[in-house]
C-alpha cells in the first residue's frame, strides 16, 4: 500500500478510522452471533461478568444507559438462563445480578472470539507500530473528550 505523504488529509484519516470502526463492528457482530446472544444482551452479559453481583442500577450507570433499558435485556437474559437475580439481603428493593454457567460459557466463548479477532486485525503490525498507533489514538480521543466537554458546557449555558 503506497501513500502519497504530501496529500494526507485529516478528513481521509478520520474517514479511515470510521471505516475501520464500522467494519470491525460488523465482523465482530457476525462472530458474536455464534454465541446465541443479541448484541445489546451480549454487551450487558460481558459487563455483568466484570461486575459480579452488581445491581441493575449499577450496571445501568456503568454502561451509561437507562435502568429501563437494562431491565428489558436482563429479563431476556434471565429467561434464556444466562443470568439469575438475587434479592439483596440488606435492601429487598435491590436485585444483585449473577451470571449462570450458561452465561459464563457465552462470556468465555466471546473472550476467545475477541482474542482471535485482535490477532487477525494486527497481523503484520509490529510492536512499534502498535505503540505509535496507541499514542496517536489516545491523543485523538483526548481531543474528542475536550470537544464533548465544550458541547456539554455550551448546552448548560443555553
Amino acid at each position: 500500500m503506497t501513500i502519497d505523504m504530501d496529500k494526507i488529509s485529516s478528513k481521509e484519516i478520520v474517514h479511515q478510522l470510521i471505516l475501520f470502526a464500522v467494519k470491525h463492528k460488523r465482523i465482530m457482530q457476525n462472530y458474536l452471533d455464534e454465541t446465541g446472544v443479541y448484541q445489546s444482551q451480549h454487551r450487558l452479559l460481558m459487563e455483568i461478568s466484570r461486575n459480579m453481583n452488581a445491581s441493575q442500577k449499577d450496571i445501568a450507570r456503568i454502561m451509561d444507559v437507562s435502568a429501563a433499558t437494562v431491565a428489558v435485556s436482563l429479563k431476556k437474559l434471565e429467561k434464556g438462563g444466562y443470568i439469575k437475580r438475587k434479592t439483596d439481603e440488606g435492601d429487598n428493593r435491590l436485585n444483585k445480578i449473577a451470571i449462570t454457567g450458561k452465561g459464563n460459557n457465552v462470556v468465555e466463548k466471546s473472550k476467545r472470539i475477541f482474542e482471535s479477532a485482535d490477532q487477525k486485525v494486527f497481523e503484520g503490525v509490529t510492536e512499534e507500530e502498535k505503540t505509535a498507533l496507541l499514542v496517536l489514538l489516545k491523543k485523538l480521543n483526548a481531543n474528542l473528550a475536550r470537544m464533548e466537554d465544550e458541547i456539554k458546557t455550551r448546552r448548560g449555558k443555553d
